[in-house]
């Protein structure tokens, strides 16, 4: 019971599967029909090839005086003595109408399959850009990868194998048992007497090569997220001589994998090999029962090699089933990952009707903000403050204060827990996302740059901006002398992470990047934590024109940075502890003055002094 209940839930979740991949074909329904249609065409040309063979030979080899059909005599008398000529035309033109079918079929079904694809490979990259952070925090990227790249590729193979003309080779099947029947019922009852342990021997294999196929789509995943992260940190790994333990690490995930595929291999070749058995001692059988039949003259020599050629027919989609259906579960397998990554809700997302700020002046308010990022372990807890338009505001506080997820809740990177987040009098939750974040400008403590040039790593793809525009933004942030130092300026290709930039110049880039948006609130999460003293000099220069008239909100460890702030928030286990400006801070001996202390005064007795 328990097995047919199981066999019935992946019945049914395989219909939805299917109604998932339909989804993406249904805009080349049209196509797909016509392919579809063709197949039956080429299983009767290829069914009508043996049947011929048998009358040419009943005919004109075997001199058994028998009539030829009524759909082929009038060709026959036609052609008088050349009756053997007229038998090979109408076989190449059985050959021809197979090859044209065959050929538009399998070029309908791969176009419809490339666009459906492509297609299916834009929706998954359109929902992962809409996914929340929490999702990647919780994701490895190399299993992302793999599901985009191996998982479709698994789906392509489907189209491909012919997976799809299974239903088609059933058919075909069917017609040559009929035709076994029709030529000689005793002889075909002998022919066919290896059906029933041929379909114990696919039921066994079918119901152990699924979970297989999924155990190796889960191994391959975990081998793809390893070799991402094990390649972006290659650096950490040689320089703490780690190559040792990480090629461990590695050969275990990769002998897991290759054990997962071997165990599918053995029940594939299990599969072929019984089936080509099975082949092999039904044609014996047909010489066997029907070789004494036609010695005794009970059937026709034409009808015995029909016979053969038919049997051989019967069991060739059979023995293509063992690859097609292997292939078949890999797909299915590899779309229960898809439905499922499709599936992910769209937790942080625009609303219906997002509402719209009367002015855009840039002002804050967190109104009693409390967040988790697992439940029970608050990060914020009870914070409130409010940022007037134009005040340069600076966070500080301990590792692990929540200082950088106050900018990742002000850019509705997550969702508040219970209170909310003001920005020009508006909820976060109630903005349209991309008005939202491009009203925030966010300089990055790590600093991401694409594949490409400097130029378009500023623009970011938005081609508004000019170059002129960009040329700016790269002035303003002091970034212009070193990009016209480089060899091709603007133009320069970076590699990947920006490798051929030191960390300060990614850091001016990214300076750069914001300024571009020109946005009403810049926000800089410790942003001058990279760079060096001259770079950060540079910094300090252009901060005065770069953020006039603009709403700051400033997170640094090195607080030599926000000595300038029209005030210093002070956090520590989320919870705000001081507020006030700089010299207001360090007159009380609370937190930031301790911070203070131990950043700039060894002993703390000059910075006491200079306090009071």
């Amino acid at each position: 019971m328990q097995v047919e209940a199981e066999e019935k839930v992946e019945k049914v979740y395989d219909t939805r599967l299917l109604r998932f991949v339909w989804s993406f074909v249904r805009p080349y329904r049209r196509r797909f029909w016509l392919s579809v249609a063709l197949m039956p065409l080429n299983s009767i040309f290829a069914l009508l090839q043996p049947y011929l063979i048998k009358i040419t030979i009943d005919l004109y080899l075997a001199r058994r005086h028998v009539a030829p059909p009524k759909w082929i005599a009038p060709a026959l008398n036609a052609a008088g003595r050349h009756g053997m000529l007229a038998m090979g035309a109408f076989y190449l033109a059985l050959l021809a109408g197979e090859f044209a079918t065959f050929y538009g079929q399998y070029y309908l079904t791969m176009m419809v399959a490339q666009y459906s694809l492509s297609d299916l490979r834009r929706a998954l990259f359109t929902h992962i850009e809409r996914l929340p952070m929490a999702f990647f925090d919780r994701t490895p990227v190399g299993r992302l990868v793999s599901r985009m790249t191996t998982d479709i590729d698994a789906i392509s193979e489907m189209f491909s194998a012919g997976s799809l003309t299974l239903f088609v080779d059933l058919l075909t099947l069917g017609g040559i048992v009929g035709i076994l029947f029709w030529l000689n019922a005793h002889l075909a009852l002998w022919a066919l007497c290896a059906i029933p342990p041929l379909l114990l021997i696919i039921n066994f294999f079918r119901v152990r090569s699924r979970a297989v196929y999924r155990e190796i789509r889960e191994r391959f995943a975990a081998l793809n997220a390893y070799l991402s992260e094990a390649l972006s940190g290659m650096a950490v790994i040689q320089l703490f001589t780690r190559e040792r333990e990480s090629r461990r690490e590695f050969d275990q995930l990769n002998v897991q994998s290759r054990d997962a595929q071997m165990m599918a291999n053995v029940y594939e070749a299990g599969q072929f090999s019984a089936v080509e058995a099975l082949s092999s001692f039904t044609v014996a059988i047909i010489l066997w029962i029907g070789g004494g039949a036609a010695i005794h003259r009970l059937i026709g020599l034409g009808t015995l090699v029909a016979f053969i050629q038919y049997a051989q027919m019967f069991f060739t989609p059979l023995r293509d089933v063992s690859s097609k259906y292997t292939t078949l579960q890999s797909a299915l397998a590899a779309l229960e990952r898809l439905e499922a990554l499709m599936e992910t809700p769209e937790t942080i997302a625009s609303p219906a009707a997002p509402r719209v700020p009367a002015a855009g002046r840039g002002e804050i308010v967190f109104d009693r903000v409390s967040f988790e990022y697992r439940a029970g372990e608050p990060v914020l807890r009870d914070l409130s403050f409010r940022v007037a338009p134009g005040d340069k505001i600076a966070i500080v506080g301990p590792t692990g204060s929540g200082k950088t997820t106050i900018i990742k809740l002000l850019n509705r990177f997550y969702d508040v827990t219970s209170g909310r987040i003001l920005v020009d009098g508006v909820d976060v939750r109630d903005w349209d996302l991309t008005a939202l974040r491009r009203a925030i400008g966010l300089v990055q403590q790590d600093v991401f740059l694409f594949a490409g040039d400097i130029l378009e790593n500023v623009r970011l793809s938005r081609a508004e901006l000019s170059e002129e525009a960009v040329t700016a933004a790269l002035r303003r942030a002091q970034a212009m002398p070193f990009v016209e130092r480089l060899p091709a300026g603007l133009r320069e290709e970076i590699r990947e992470r920006g490798a051929n930039l030191s960390s300060g110049q990614r850091q001016l880039l990214s300076f750069a990047r914001a300024l571009a948006y020109d946005p009403r609130v810049l926000v800089m999460d410790e942003a001058t934590s990279s760079v060096d003293s001259e770079t950060e000099r540079l910094i300090q220069i252009a901060l005065g024109e770069l953020l006039a008239g603009r709403t700051a909100l400033v997170i640094a460890h090195r607080l030599s940075t926000i000595e300038k702030a029209d005030r210093i928030l002070v956090l520590s286990n989320g919870v705000l502890r001081e507020s006030g400006t700089h010299q207001e801070l360090l007159r009380r001996p609370g937190l930031y003055r301790r911070l203070f202390e131990l950043q700039y005064s060894p002993a703390g007795a000059d910075s006491r002094t200079a306090a009071d």
